[in-house]
C-alpha cells in the first residue's frame, strides 16, 4: 500500500512495484494524475481517502489497517501525531513501513557530506516535525520492533514540474533568463547548496529498502544525488544547456531578497540556509543502492520538460 502514491514518488514508485509482481493499493485524495502516464495504473486498486478529515475522525488508521497490507509505505505524513496515530494502528499488522521524510532533518551542515547519524538540528516547522517523525519511528523500531524503516530525500525533481532553480526557489523565469543569456542575480556569492534527486531514485531506495527489510528496519537513509551543487555552478551549467555564457551578478541577502517577491525570497531562505550536501554511502553499503542519476542529469530531464511545455521559451 501506498499513501499518497499519486506525487512525484509515486509515479516512479507504483509502476516499478506492480512491475516485479506486487499488488498495488493506492491511497490518495484522488485529486491528482501521476505525472507520467504508464499502462501499471490499470492494474492498481485506488482507495480514494482524505486523510486530514479521516484523522481528525479518528477513523485513518484503522481504515489502512483494515485493508491488511504487508508493506505499508508513507509519502505523505507531516506530523508526529499523525504518525503514531498511524503506527499504532499497524503494530502487528505490517510486515515492513516506510516513511518518506526529508534531508530538512538536518539543520546547517557543520562537516559535509553530511551522513544519517550527524546531530539533528532542524528548524522551519516542516524540517522540526520530520525529525520527530523519525525519532519516534526509530524509536518505536527499537523498543517494539516496529518496522519502520526512513528514506530522507533532497530536492525532488524530474519532468512535471518546476525543480528548485540556481536561486534557490521555484520560479520558472530564473531558467528562462538563463535561456536567454539574461543577467541573473544571486544571493551572496552563489556559494551556498542545493542537492536535487530524480524522483525515480527515491523510488528505487524505496524498493531496495524493501528488498534489504533485514538491513533496512530501524534505519533512515538519505535520498539525494551523490554530490550537490552551488547555487553559482548550478546556473552556469544551465546557461550552457542554451548554448549562452551565464551573465551572473551578486547581492548581499538583505539587498538581495528585496528584488524578488516575499514567497520566493522566504523558499530561497529555507534551501540556502540549510544549503543540504549530504552523504549516499551508507544506502549503498548496506542496500547496494546508487542514485543513477547525477543532480545536473536530473534537472535536465525537468527542464526540457519545461521546454516542451512551453513554460521556458528558449
Amino acid at each position: 500500500m501506498v499513501i499518497g502514491g499519486s506525487g512525484h514518488i509515486g509515479t516512479y514508485l507504483i509502476p516499478r512495484l506492480v512491475g516485479v509482481g506486487h499488488e498495488v493499493v493506492n491511497v490518495s485524495r484522488g485529486q491528482r494524475e501521476p505525472y507520467s502516464p504508464h499502462g501499471a495504473w490499470q492494474q492498481v486498486t485506488t482507495v480514494t481517502a482524505d486523510r486530514e478529515a479521516e484523522e481528525a475522525a479518528g477513523t485513518f488508521g484503522r481504515r489502512i489497517a483494515g485493508l491488511d497490507a504487508d508493506v505499508v509505505i508513507d509519502l505523505i505524513c507531516f506530523t508526529e501525531q499523525s504518525a503514531r496515530a498511524l503506527a499504532d494502528a499497524l503494530s502487528g499488522r505490517v510486515r515492513h513501513f516506510l516513511h518518506c521524510g526529508t534531508v530538512w532533518v538536518h539543520g546547517p551542515s557543520a562537516q559535509v557530506p553530511t551522513t544519517e547519524d550527524a546531530k539533528r538540528e532542524p528548524f522551519g516547522d516542516y524540517g522540526v516535525q520530520k525529525a520527530a517523525i523519525e525519532a519516534f519511528l526509530l524509536d518505536r523500531a527499537q523498543r517494539d520492533g516496529f518496522p519502520a524503516t526512513i528514506i530522507h530525500p533532497g530536492h525532488i525533481t524530474g519532468p512535471g514540474w518546476v525543480p528548485v532553480n540556481p536561486a534557490g526557489n521555484v520560479d520558472p523565469g530564473v531558467f528562462q533568463a538563463l535561456a536567454e543569456g539574461a543577467e541573473v542575480t544571486l544571493p551572496n556569492l552563489g556559494m551556498e547548496t542545493v542537492q536535487h534527486v530524480h524522483a525515480d531514485d527515491v523510488a528505487r531506495l524505496f524498493m531496495d529498502a524493501m528488498a534489504g527489510r533485514s538491513a533496512a528496519v530501524g534505519e533512515s537513509f538519505h535520498s539525494v544525488a551523490t554530490t550537490a551543487l552551488t547555487l553559482r555552478g548550478y546556473a552556469e551549467a544551465v546557461a550552457g544547456w542554451f548554448g549562452k555564457p551565464a551573465r551572473l551578478a551578486y547581492l548581499p541577502w538583505e539587498r538581495w531578497r528585496e528584488t524578488v517577491s516575499e514567497h520566493d525570497a522566504r523558499v530561497t531562505y529555507d534551501h540556502i540556509a540549510h544549503s543540504p550536501h549530504c552523504s549516499m554511502a551508507k544506502a549503498e553499503r548496506m542496500l547496494g543502492h546508487r542514485p543513477r542519476h547525477t543532480s545536473l542529469e536530473a534537472i535536465r530531464e525537468a527542464v526540457e520538460w519545461l521546454v516542451r511545455a512551453g513554460t521556458i521559451k528558449p
